[in-house]
């Protein structure tokens, strides 16, 4: 960009007496949430659908607070140690998986980015944040057979060793092309979908069995108790343990 340019872009952006007018768009978006936090975690400006899923009655309300005060413990700590790494690294947070709640309250995933906000002076002092809810759309029309079926064994066989290459055959797809088709209708890598369904997977037995830990990592696809704890933690923010004393609370 020439400088004659930039002095004009930062001319107008100068006389905006709302400079974070695109939380007003993010409010029109229910399964999208938006956010601005400053260094100490506290929100500076939240969307309204952030706002209604924390049970406030207006977004201003949320201003000030921090996420300890608005979501359950484990996803706040979540929230806190991944702000806490990009100010310390200075490096967005691209489409990590993490818990959020919907709209009724309920838990679910959601796809979150993170960038960080710097001063004049170049230094970090917040962080904007925007997370898409991960609900599955209808195949019905999106995919065509192949694809759908490719779907199918992903959900069907998540406990199995399945490779990229692999399910790209099935789907009659490169690599390549297999990977951006499942970002574009899922927001997830192949890997990603993968692991998000093994997940889901040791929850739902997490919460509705008592077949211990180690057995429930094996039957969901991880080789061992270790694998399924290091990536349950960092997706939720809690160990297999404490989630099925927090569900059962």
């Amino acid at each position: 960009m020439d400088a004659e340019l930039k002095a004009w872009r930062d001319t107008f952006v100068g006389q905006l007496a709302q400079p974070l007018f695109v939380e007003a768009l993010f409010d029109r978006m229910p399964d999208m949430v938006f956010s601005v936090k400053d260094r100490a975690g506290r929100y500076v400006e939240i969307s309204q659908a952030c706002a209604e899923r924390c049970g406030l009655g207006h977004k201003h309300e949320a201003i000030g607070l921090t996420a300890h005060q608005l979501f359950p413990p484990h996803m706040a700590d979540r929230y806190a140690e991944q702000d806490e790494a990009l100010f310390r690294s200075g490096e967005p947070v691209v489409d990590n998986l993490d818990l959020t709640l919907f709209n009724d309250r309920q838990p679910g995933w959601c796809l979150s980015n993170k960038t960080p906000l710097f001063n004049a002076a170049g230094d970090i002092i917040g962080l904007a944040c925007l997370s898409r809810d991960l609900i599955e759309p209808s195949r019905a029309g999106l995919i065509d057979e192949r694809m759908a079926a490719t779907v199918d064994t992903m959900l069907a066989r998540y406990a199995e060793v399945l490779r990229v290459e692999d399910l790209a055959i099935q789907a009659g797809l490169t690599p390549a092309q297999f990977e951006r088709r499942m970002k574009k209708i899922f927001q997830l890598s192949p890997s990603q979908f993968i692991t998000k369904t093994r997940i889901d997977a040791a929850a739902q037995r997490l919460v509705h069995g008592d077949d211990a830990i180690a057995d429930i990592a094996l039957a969901c696809g991880f080789c061992d108790q270790s694998a399924l704890s290091k990536q349950f933690r960092q997706l939720t923010g809690m160990t297999p343990r404490q989630y099925r004393q927090w569900m059962r609370l």
